[in-house]
């Protein structure tokens, strides 16, 4: 209590202000939890309100608990935590002295029932209980002999906290030996554990409850400070094995999300909806989990350990996304190069004008087939739109991509693919049956065709033309090197200038170019080399065949022999038998060349077959004549055989010996002498 004049509230220097100024630095020095009253008796009370002289007196307190000098941890305390400030005033003694005496007993009896609720002791949370006052005392007198102060809240609450530490470390001491706790976080360790959070919050019940009946008569501060001190440490000690519980539920139900997952997708159920259905009954199942492991004296956020888990669910689900969407692609991909590859190989090979028109239809044709049925499989994956759209576009591009593949391979073996086209065409009719070459077929014309079908075929795998668009690719190549080269006079009046002079083609991009001008060049010298040959080898053979047509000598020998025979033609009119035996040998001759085809011996050339005939004419005449001597002796030892003409003798007996000769040496083209010796003996049978 506190006296002050009325006419010094204000004042900076007023009477007693010091004073305040040293209570407050006393009491600074424990901060006591049990508030101290402040009372203020003005003295000699004017006519000023009340309400105006304390609004002042507090500004004024205010001010001189700012300045003073706190410790670090009250630095910011209000002065309301730690004083009640309480103003009452008195009239002048001298001038109402009845109103003074009456003002003074009521101030008295607020001292008389200052303990009662809110009275001026009214804060009793400094009580000390029996069962601390000795050890209160003890401090309370070291106190007062140390510092030469009294301060008995301060002891009150040390008791209080010394009490309540020595409570808590006993209670978990218990709490960490108990069997229940024990057996509880072995139970943890090896598996999930039912109901774990009730269980443990009844061992925790027990010992805070045990802790609340010793600490009840304590300071309420320390003891709900240590209570809740006991509480943390116990829930730290049991934080472990609520991770643990958490682990295995979080496994459990991951484990169990992909195994209903996988069911799911084998039961043919659209992705996206298992993926939900799935996921959903794996959240529900983790927080009743959560709810079954939870400890009612913690406060936590299960939010982070639902994120755990949905992050592991996603990246799953990730994972099964990204193979399923590889296997579809890669089946979409093989199903388009299967359904790309093979035709367009054999368009290519065909060589038609038409041949990149009919890739076009199909490529277009497949590529949307195949993009549409690929869209409607990954609607079931509940894609965002521009992946989805990508992955169809991805897809397309492999479809070109084959095209374009293909067309690179078979441009690397354009050579052999012009020289086979080249050789079929040459080699057999409009009918696709093999020539024979007679002498008769325009050999130029065909040749020319044959070159033109193999010069289409390499213009159409010059460039890739999946876009439609117009080129003079064939023009060119034939200009350039089938109408005589740029130096022609048939040159096309498109080109003033050599085509092929370029390593670009006009109008192709060199993206879409497979062979360029330059090396069309190259391969078309590089195939007519390689052709020549066939070609010469067609020509031999028409040569062939009209020398063995015309086998007789030129007319202008026939007529040289006629003039310079005339004397010998005049001698055989003179001597008609000369002429009869002429004709006699002409007819065995005509009859000998008839019957075994010595034409097919000049088929292969005058000189060769004349020396193969004169190789055989003195073995067969020999022949001849010793048959005639072993068939006179044999007429004269046998009456009763029959004759034969003589001429039909000695013809038996040259097919004998030609038949012999024949077995040493037979021609390629002579059809076999077994057939006209069978003929021969029909005949003379």
């Amino acid at each position: 209590m506190i006296n002050l004049w009325c006419h010094d509230i204000g004042r900076e220097h007023a009477a007693n202000r010091p004073l305040l100024r040293t209570v407050f630095q006393v009491l600074m020095r424990l901060f006591s939890p049990r508030k101290t009253t402040l009372l203020l008796v003005i003295r000699d009370k004017t006519k000023t309100p009340l309400e105006f002289l304390t609004q002042a007196l507090k500004e004024d307190i205010q001010k001189i608990w700012d300045s003073v000098r706190k410790p670090e941890a009250y630095k910011e305390a209000a002065l309301s935590e730690f004083f009640n400030v309480e103003v009452t005033a008195l009239s002048s003694y001298e001038e109402k002295e009845e109103l003074f005496m009456e003002q003074v007993g009521q101030l008295r009896q607020r001292f008389y029932h200052s303990i009662a609720p809110g009275g001026l002791a009214a804060d009793r949370r400094g009580v000390i209980p029996a069962s601390g006052f000795c050890l209160s005392a003890l401090q309370i007198w070291k106190v007062i002999r140390e510092n030469k102060d009294l301060n008995l809240p301060a002891h009150k609450v040390m008791v209080a906290t010394v009490r309540c530490e020595e409570i808590v470390h006993e209670k978990l001491g218990q709490f960490l030996s108990d069997k229940g706790w024990l057996e509880l976080d072995a139970a943890v360790k090896s598996g999930p554990v039912l109901s774990f959070g009730t269980r443990l919050g009844a061992i925790l019940n027990s010992y805070l409850s045990g802790y609340d009946m010793e600490t009840m008569y304590f300071d309420e501060g320390v003891r709900t400070a240590k209570r809740q001190q006991l509480e943390s440490s116990m829930l730290h000690h049991t934080y472990p094995a609520l991770e643990t519980v958490i682990e295995h539920l979080h496994v459990v139900t991951l484990k169990k999300f992909e195994s209903d997952l996988e069911q799911s997708l084998r039961s043919r159920e659209g992705f996206a909806a298992s993926v939900r259905q799935c996921a959903q009954a794996a959240i529900a199942e983790f927080d009743a989990g959560l709810r079954d492991a939870a400890v009612k004296h913690v406060e936590w956020d299960t939010s982070k350990f639902r994120n755990k888990l949905l992050e592991h669910i996603q990246a799953h689900v990730e994972s099964i996304r990204n193979a399923k969407l590889a296997e579809l692609k890669a089946n979409y991909e093989k199903l388009l190069s299967d359904a790309l590859a093979g035709p367009v190989q054999s368009l290519l090979e065909t060589g038609e004008r038409d041949s990149w028109a009919c890739i076009r239809r199909l490529y277009r044709r497949e590529t949307e087939n195949a993009a549409l049925a690929f869209s409607a499989s990954l609607s079931e994956f509940d894609l965002d739109q521009t992946i989805s759209s990508e992955m169809v576009s991805d897809l397309r591009k492999h479809a070109r991509s084959v095209v374009e593949m293909k067309s690179r391979e078979e441009a690397g073996n354009v050579l052999l693919r012009m020289k086979e086209r080249f050789f079929t065409v040459l080699s057999r009719d409009r009918d696709s049956m093999p020539r024979t070459w007679t002498g008769d077929e325009d050999l130029w014309a065909i040749t020319r065709e044959a070159r033109l079908a193999a010069l289409r075929l390499m213009s159409v795998m010059a460039a890739i033309r999946l876009d439609d668009k117009p080129d003079k690719i064939e023009r060119a190549l034939i200009t350039a090197l089938l109408d005589g080269g740029p130096l022609s006079q048939k040159r096309s009046v498109e080109f003033t200038y050599d085509p092929l002079a370029s390593s670009t083609w006009e109008e192709v991009s060199p993206r879409d170019t497979l062979i360029t001008p330059v090396q069309c060049k190259s391969i078309w010298r590089q195939f007519k080399a390689e052709t020549e040959y066939a070609v010469a080898q067609a020509m031999s053979m028409q040569e062939s065949h009209r020398r063995s047509k015309n086998w007789l000598p030129p007319a202008w020998t026939v007529l040289l022999l006629a003039i310079l025979g005339y004397n010998e033609f005049m001698f055989l009119v003179r001597n008609p038998l000369y002429l009869l035996g002429l004709f006699v040998a002409f007819v065995l001759s005509y009859a000998i060349w008839l019957q075994y085809d010595i034409t097919a011996y000049f088929r292969h050339g005058t000189l060769s077959a004349l020396l193969t005939i004169l190789s055989r004419l003195l073995p067969t005449i020999m022949d001849i004549v010793t048959a005639i001597v072993n068939m006179s002796h044999s007429q004269k030892h046998s009456a009763n055989q029959s004759r034969h003409p003589p001429l039909l003798h000695a013809q038996s007996l040259m097919n004998q010996t030609w038949r012999r000769s024949q077995v040493k040496y037979q021609s390629p083209d002579s059809p076999p002498p077994s057939s006209s010796v069978d003929s021969n003996s029909g005949d003379e049978s």
